[in-house]
């Protein structure tokens, strides 16, 4: 920094507050600046800096390892917008969010001395592991316990549940049945409350809820059930690969999809616009709730107490799955 500073003939200070992008820095002064660090090939010490701040420029993440489109998503979301925010991103993967996977995930984590931690924290066993964490840690808590105290961003699960079933309904149909994900992921509960509230709220029968876990497969199970009553006309799945099975096996038992049944999903995974027939559904907006995310955890590392949150309302995409239903199946 010192060489950089005298090939531009201004101080040391001069040149961290171009590097911090801090105001007060003349245009001129920033170029020739700029310049210097170009000629001299300069790249921030970012150890020696943690010494003296005591946190590095690593944003530590932790995640279950899987292939579900949502966290996924998520992940990558939020790596791009912490990288392009000048961050490096360290990612601990878990098998399963457990109690003793995830305390020596955030023990490792905060042994790097990050500048804060985002967790993906979907079900209740990650979010009693967080309580760990030192209070003077940044942390951001990404589909989270509604109920915690921790800064938390999350999709509207349930106003995507309320505006999934609210879509059937519209459509003609009397009653939504619903095939909801794994009972322990907060995702879940929330679709499941806003299709219960739709309902509710519109003086609908509520049948039986549907249990299933995230997967094509138990979707397709639970639409072998769903074939054999002649009364369902209309199916909110708590995901799209749900949907995906759900439509297989009603094609199966020789019932079209929307002319027998609709159906309405959520996530708009990549595919879903070719399933046959393309799926209406809800789309989270991932770059939305990833933005959020780190804002709030650089407002803490800023100074800013924790506990606030954000809800990000997810979009209805609609397509060919939904329909007025039949008279008679």
């Amino acid at each position: 920094m010192v060489d950089v500073a005298q090939l531009a003939g201004v101080s040391h200070q001069t040149v961290s507050r171009v590097l911090n992008g801090h105001p007060s820095v003349t245009g001129r002064t920033r170029v020739r600046v700029t310049a210097a660090i170009a000629e001299l090939g300069y790249r921030r010490n970012h150890a020696a800096r943690a010494l003296v701040t005591g946190r590095t420029q690593v944003i530590g993440v932790i995640a279950q390892s899987s292939t579900l489109y949502g966290p996924a998503a998520t992940l990558t979301a939020f790596a791009h917008a912490a990288v392009d925010a000048g961050f490096t991103v360290s990612v601990e993967s878990v098998r399963a969010l457990e109690h003793e996977p995830m305390r020596a995930a955030v023990d490792r984590q905060l042994e790097q001395r990050p500048a804060g931690l985002v967790v993906l924290a979907p079900v209740q066993s990650a979010t009693e592991v967080l309580a760990r964490v030192p209070p003077d840690t940044p942390m951001v808590c990404i589909d989270g316990d509604p109920e915690g105290t921790s800064d938390l961003v999350t999709v509207d699960q349930e106003g995507g549940g309320y505006t999934a079933t609210t879509c059937l309904l519209n459509a003609g149909h009397r009653t939504v049945w619903h095939v909801a994900g794994p009972h322990g992921w907060f995702d879940s509960r929330g679709r499941l409350a806003g299709w219960r509230r739709a309902l509710t709220d519109a003086g609908a029968e509520v049948p039986p809820v549907m249990a299933a876990d995230w997967s094509a497969q138990s979707g397709y199970q639970a639409g072998q059930l769903l074939a054999r009553v002649s009364d369902v006309t209309a199916v909110f799945a708590a995901n799209d690969h749900l949907a995906l099975g759900i439509m297989r096996a009603l094609r199966e038992r020789g019932l079209s999809v929307p002319g027998d049944v609709s159906i309405v999903g959520f996530d708009d995974v990549p595919e879903a616009g070719y399933y046959p027939p393309p799926l209406t559904t809800l789309r989270p907006d991932f770059d939305a709730v990833a933005v959020s995310t780190l804002e709030l955890l650089l407002e803490q590392v800023a100074g800013r107490p924790g506990g606030n949150r954000r809800v990000i309302p997810p979009a209805l995409v609609r397509r060919e799955s939904v329909a007025a239903p039949t008279h008679g199946r």
